[in-house]
């Protein structure tokens, strides 16, 4: 039960890695990807860690969201459907470290595990 809150995380990261990967990053790729993998080790600081990386991530979202708002006003494009669903995404990454907050995965990550 509790893989399904940890769940969302693992997409924020695998969105984050393509999201690097369009941006030609792949040391952030690299990154984005390892995170999903370090998701699974019982650890109280992992715990911690994902959730201040997936704060960042929310934040990029939305500088993301920004400069892809600025740049379709100034081409005259329509740009509230991207920034709508960008802005989907940011949220979906503070929901993710939101849900690694709650009781049973708090216990998951505690040192001595179940």
């Amino acid at each position: 039960m509790v893989v399904l809150f940890i769940l969302p995380a693992s997409l924020c990261f695998l969105l984050m890695a393509a999201h690097c990967l369009r941006a030609g990053s792949l040391v952030l790729v690299a990154v984005s990807l390892a995170m999903m993998g370090l998701l699974w080790i019982r650890r109280p600081w992992m715990r911690v860690v994902v959730q201040v990386l997936l704060a960042l991530g929310a934040l990029e979202w939305v500088r993301t969201t920004y400069l892809l708002a600025q740049t379709r006003m100034e081409e005259q494009e329509p740009w509230i459907r991207a920034a709508v669903i960008l802005l989907a995404v940011a949220a979906f990454n503070l929901l993710a470290a939101g849900l690694l907050h709650l009781g049973p995965v708090r216990r998951r990550y505690q040192a001595d595990g179940p």
